[in-house]
């Protein structure tokens, strides 16, 4: 077994002699140290779970405890943990940091502009373990998989009819409400229940 040496530089830093990676303190080289040697010495009392981290292992007990103790200051929602509230807090400031390279639409949260880099590259990363077809988005896959499973999970109140899509039941509650075809043509004046319709017959003016 290789063993990995901790090693102190004259100069009060704390290097680890595996990856060359420095440290200003011993106690935050031991933490990193676990990375190599692949120790978890803190376990959830609940669960079992393992972390090379205290503060890892404290943030999640609070799934456990149910404790948000970090609030947003501006409208008051709490948070487990202290990275949930920065990126909730975007959404007050306006803040889009993370820009995309290839068309420049931005985003406020990193995750939704990976999300968006694979509708350029096509890469469908969310695969269905049924038929293997492939997606894009996990959402869409997410509703393709009604279709194997039969689920139509969205009930229409006043008929119990039941739609895979929120959007189909949408469109279905206007036959109820009245409001069948609220989307008129400026072109012709043609009607239409569902805006993708008006859209599609838009296009033969184009």
């Amino acid at each position: 077994m290789t063993l990995f040496v901790l090693q102190s530089v004259t100069w009060k830093y704390f290097m680890c002699t595996a990856c060359g990676k420095s440290f200003t303190t011993q106690s935050n080289l031991k933490s990193h140290y676990r990375i190599h040697t692949g120790e978890k010495p803190f376990s959830c009392s609940v669960c079992g779970r393992a972390f090379r981290q205290r503060r890892s292992m404290q943030s999640h007990m609070r799934t456990h405890t149910g404790e948000r103790p970090f609030e947003c200051p501006q409208c008051g929602k709490c948070f487990s943990k202290q990275a949930q509230l920065k990126t909730h807090s975007i959404i007050h400031t306006g803040e889009k940091p993370y820009g995309c390279e290839v068309c420049g639409r931005r985003f406020n949260v990193l995750q939704n502009l990976h999300r968006h880099a694979h509708t350029h590259t096509g890469k469908k990363i969310f695969v269905c373990n049924v038929c293997g077809k492939g997606f894009t988005r996990a959402v869409t896959l997410k509703t393709h998989e009604l279709i194997h499973t039969g689920q139509k999970p969205f009930n229409c109140d006043l008929c119990g009819k039941s739609f895979r899509q929120s959007v189909n039941l949408k469109i279905h509650r206007r036959i109820h409400t009245g409001e069948r075809k609220q989307y008129i043509c400026d072109k012709c004046g043609k009607r239409y229940s569902d805006q993708r319709n008006l859209k599609l017959h838009k296009c033969g003016y184009a």
